[in-house]
């Protein structure tokens, strides 16, 4: 019998109905309180992260930049200043193509290669979101071309900044320095937020030195901006707080008669007040345009600064060394009264020559037949006599002279408020035993006291050693920095020699007056129209060695290779107020070349020279003129 068959189940179809509907059900509850709790999430438990989010495509945090501080020189004639400048910039976020823009950019205003490669490497070490200069110093003209086009090239903005700027030009190149745009080195050490708004840094000179006190602090402000990035409004603003302002003492007036006194020759001029340590003129030459340096120097130009055989970068007010010669002999004579080797009266025979006992070697003085019979103190100083200086440094020892120099800032840094000084050298038994693995011998000695053999000194250690005569025994800081605002400052006493005698330095004040007031002094051709009384010293100081006995040909010596020029001096000499260190490269005679570049120096600062009459670096300025008597070595 057949089975029948159920072709319907109604009850089944139900259940499984049922089922199914109750399973999407679920789903649908499922899905739906999952969405519920993503948008719970979304809008209120992490609103806040999102919200600020959302800002930040719609709202930035820009920094701004502090204005540098003014540099002054003690009259108020402004000597470092910033003035406004247009930089083409670009934010490699909001581009679509670099190398398209790039491009377009070049044909709306020609980019030099120099512009690209400078361009590339800031963009390696740049900030997410940083604009980036491309190129400086944009024209009117340019800033409009880009304005009409604008749309072709997203991201590219001309932002106006201020730039430094030195009104002087070279003129105080190697005292202030320069700022420049911040280097990958310097990125890894700086303050990352108090630079955020900056793109300059003190690079050398007082411009670093005094970094801290120029830059400021960075302040900032939250801008609104649109899909394109350009700025709607300002909704927030933190100003920075500005640099100081700085004054110096450093004399414009000065420095530009001393700039002009070297003119077309290479050396430098340092003057100081002996009683404050104020620097009040400070010169290097040749100098060189520092606003080259500021947005960063062309190749072309560097290469011409660089392959200059006169080397215009190179301080030679604080790193040149030189052998200070003659103008070391009134310490060394004060030296030889102190320690009670000599008096105002020893007279020591000059036949020309001195030599060690049981030693042949004559050193010979740089007068052929001596100054006489016999000299004093006084006449050695006044002639310069060599011979006397030898005997005197043999009786007195490497060690009391090295002991002595030191007292005068002699071998070491003077701790001026500037960069990269050098600390020359004034030997010692230890230094020769440590940097030559030998020892002392009586001959190196004898080359001490005549300022020449192992010993260094820059110009500015002159000046300062020269102070330190004027002021009877202070040894003081030399400072550039007059004051901060109101606030001045003081120049650091680091010693007096309290322990030397009035009679001793009034011998020495007094020989050194001689040198260009007397009649056979090797400065007594600055004497003509001198209506202040100076004391001074001349030095010419080898530079190649010549054979023992052989004269001096300046004729068959190249140019670079004759002696250098030197002369100390202070003024007036009963109450000093400036002194002054004089150093002129192959100039031969201290007396006649470097002693007239010293009364210029001395003349504008203490005669009252109108300061309007400074004029711009690199044209004749009003110089004094004086007449020099017959040339000597000294």
């Amino acid at each position: 019998m057949r089975r029948r068959q159920q072709l319907k189940n109604t009850f089944y179809e139900r259940r499984v109905y049922r089922h199914r509907v109750t399973v999407s059900i679920l789903i649908v509850l499922t899905m739906t309180m999952i969405l519920v709790g993503r948008y719970s999430q979304l809008q209120i438990s992490d609103y806040d992260i999102y919200k600020t989010q959302s800002d930040r495509n719609r709202i930035q945090l820009l920094p701004i930049a502090p204005k540098r501080g003014l540099v002054f020189d003690r009259n108020g004639l402004l000597l470092a200043e910033n003035i406004p400048s247009y930089t083409l910039t670009v934010v490699k976020e909001r581009v679509r193509s670099l190398d398209d823009t790039l491009a377009i950019i070049n044909e709306i205003i020609p980019l030099s290669e120099d512009d690209i490669e400078q361009f590339r490497k800031r963009l390696s070490r740049r900030r997410p979101y940083e604009a980036v200069p491309l190129k400086f110093r944009v024209s009117d003209e340019d800033i409009a071309k880009l304005a009409v086009n604008r749309h072709r090239v997203p991201g590219v903005e001309i932002d106006a900044q201020l730039v430094r700027h030195y009104p002087q030009g070279e003129l105080f190149a190697h005292m202030l320095g320069y700022v420049g745009r911040i280097s990958e080195r310097e990125v890894d050490v700086i303050d990352p937020v108090n630079y955020s708004g900056t793109h300059y840094i003190g690079k050398i000179g007082l411009e670093k030195y005094y970094e801290e006190l120029l830059h400021g602090t960075v302040g900032y402000q939250n801008v609104e901006s649109n899909a394109h990035g350009r700025i709607l409004r300002v909704l927030e603003r933190h100003d920075p707080l500005p640099g100081g302002d700085i004054t110096l003492n450093v004399d414009a007036y000065v420095q530009q008669v001393a700039y002009e006194a070297l003119k077309d020759q290479r050396g430098a001029i340092v003057a100081m007040d002996p009683h404050t340590g104020g620097i009040i003129a400070m010169v290097s030459a040749p100098g060189y345009d520092t606003n080259l340096f500021v947005n960063g120097i062309s190749s072309v130009d560097y290469n011409a600064l660089q392959n200059n055989p006169d080397l215009p970068l190179y301080n030679r007010a604080l790193q040149g060394q030189y052998p200070p010669a003659s103008t070391i002999k009134p310490m060394w004579g004060l030296a030889g009264l102190h320690y009670g080797v000599v008096t105002p009266a020893t007279r020591i025979a000059d036949p020309g020559w001195f030599s060690l006992p049981d030693d042949s070697r004559r050193y010979r003085d740089w007068k052929r037949g001596g100054h006489g019979a016999s000299v004093n103190l006084e006449q050695a100083v006044v002639q310069s006599c060599d011979v006397y200086f030898y005997e005197l440094a043999y009786k007195l020892g490497i060690d009391r002279l090295h002991s002595f120099g030191t007292r005068f800032g002699l071998g070491d840094v003077t701790g001026i408020d500037n960069t990269n000084e050098r600390a020359g050298l004034m030997p010692s038994r230890e230094w020769k035993e440590k940097s030559r693995g030998g020892h002392w011998y009586p001959g190196e000695t004898i080359n001490v006291g005549i300022g020449q053999g192992f010993m260094l000194a820059t110009p500015l250690q002159l000046a300062v050693a020269t102070s330190v005569v004027a002021s009877r025994g202070e040894l003081r800081a030399p400072r550039l920095l007059a004051s901060v605002g109101e606030e001045a400052v003081v120049a650091p006493l680091l010693g007096k020699m309290e322990d030397v005698s009035s009679a001793h330095w009034d011998a020495i004040t007094r020989s050194m007056e001689e040198v260009v007031n007397g009649a056979r002094g090797t400065g007594r051709g600055l004497k003509a129209g001198l209506t202040y009384r100076m004391a001074g010293k001349s030095g010419t100081a080898q530079v190649v060695g010549i054979a023992a006995g052989a004269k001096y040909d300046s004729n068959a010596i190249h140019a670079r290779n004759r002696d250098h020029a030197l002369f100390i001096a202070f003024a007036p000499a009963d109450d000093p107020k400036i002194a002054v260190a004089v150093v002129i490269e192959n100039g031969e005679h201290g007396g006649s070349v470097a002693g007239p570049a010293a009364r210029k120096v001395m003349d504008a600062y203490l005669l009252g020279k109108p300061k309007s009459d400074l004029v711009p670096a690199g044209t004749v300025g009003p110089v004094v003129t004086v007449s020099v008597g017959a040339e000597t070595n000294e």
